[in-house]
């Protein structure tokens, strides 16, 4: 337990309630991107097959069509760079905590992959999942994958939440500090278990212009920004 982080949640507890409540009801809910969830940039056989899997930036919220969200975004990044034939499915949905996404994913058929991304943290950020059970589910998550994905499985970096403009203090700052830690669970992982784990991080997305309209999704300029930074990272 981290009890600072606690004590200090626990002490402004009320007036956290209230900004929480104010602002789902003021900020409006993005619906998932609609079109084809699967793809590939370049002809023929794909040279690397890419699976993102997660809540809402692997449910394209922010976007209009998975074309222009994470997945496709980065496997253009990596056809641009390579010149080879990438394909790219994504699996997400909205609102999703990690416990949530393992039981679904037991029930889902996944393509074949050589890269799998996972896009997770946020609603497990806001939800005050215990690290602990953090971590425990992200280990439950790779048993579960690795035998159809022997290779690791990439970590995509807890949105730096207390740079969230739709959010307003202090509900930022504690919001963001505990995005910290689940973002540290992360780093811990990939570094002591780097053949399971790598963890992958992008720069922050402080320009508004790079957000969609509820100004907490990326748009198509901030799904390419972080699709372009992780490209120059993917093995």
């Amino acid at each position: 337990m981290h009890l600072p982080f606690w004590l200090t949640t626990a002490l402004l507890s009320p007036v956290l309630l209230y900004q929480g409540k104010r602002t789902r009801k003021n900020t409006p809910r993005l619906p998932e991107a609609g079109g084809a969830i699967s793809g590939q940039h370049g002809d023929g056989c794909p040279h690397l097959r890419l699976l993102v899997i997660g809540e809402s930036t692997a449910a394209g919220v922010g976007v209009s069509n998975h074309e222009q969200g994470l997945a496709s975004q980065l496997a253009l990044g990596l056809h641009e760079r390579r010149g080879k034939t990438i394909s790219w499915h994504t699996f997400g949905v909205n609102g999703i905590r990690l416990g949530q996404l393992n039981r679904k994913l037991a029930s889902v058929e996944l393509p074949q992959a050589d890269v799998v991304l996972l896009s997770m943290g946020v609603n497990d950020t806001t939800g005050l999942t215990p690290r602990y059970r953090f971590r425990r589910q992200l280990l439950a998550l790779r048993t579960g994958l690795a035998q159809r994905y022997p290779e690791s499985l990439c970590l995509l970096s807890v949105p730096p939440m207390h740079l969230f403009t739709a959010l307003p203090a202090p509900l930022r700052q504690i919001i963001g500090w505990r995005a910290r830690q689940l973002n540290r669970v992360y780093e811990q992982l990939a570094r002591h278990a780097p053949g399971d784990f790598q963890y992958l991080s992008y720069p922050a997305l402080t320009d508004t212009s790079l957000l969609a309209s509820d100004g907490y999704h990326p748009g198509e300029s901030g799904y390419r920004a972080i699709a372009e930074a992780l490209a120059e990272s993917i093995r």
